[in-house]
C-alpha cells in the first residue's frame, strides 16, 4: 500500500462514518451496542482522539463483515504518516538550529 504524500491518508473513524454508519442508518450508539463497548470508543476513533487497536478491528470486523486487517491497515496508515511528518518536522528544526 503506497502512503499519500500530500494529503494525510483517510482516518478509520471517517472511513467508519461515511462507508458504513451512514449508509446502514447506524448511529453510534447503536454501534456500540453490537460491538458490546462503550460509546466513548466508538465516538473517540471517529472523532480521530483514539486508534483503532487489534480487539476493536476484530470487533468492527465482526459486526460490519470485514476484515480486521482491513482496520488495522487504515489505523497504520495514519500512524506511518503522522510519524513521517514528525520526522519532517524535527529535520527542520535541526537544520534551523544549526
Amino acid at each position: 500500500m503506497r502512503m499519500p504524500t500530500h494529503r494525510a491518508p483517510t482516518t478509520p473513524g471517517e472511513i467508519l462514518l461515511e462507508e458504513w454508519l451512514k449508509p446502514m442508518n447506524l448511529t453510534q450508539l447503536g454501534l456500540s451496542q453490537k460491538m458490546g463497548v462503550d460509546i466513548q470508543l466508538v465516538n473517540g476513533i471517529i472523532k480521530g482522539r483514539r486508534s483503532v487497536t487489534a480487539k476493536t478491528a476484530l470487533l468492527l470486523a465482526k459486526v460490519l463483515k470485514t476484515s480486521p486487517e482491513f482496520w488495522l491497515n487504515a489505523q497504520m496508515a495514519v500512524d506511518l504518516w503522522r510519524a513521517q511528518q514528525e520526522l519532517k518536522e524535527e529535520r527542520l528544526a535541526r537544520r534551523k538550529s544549526a
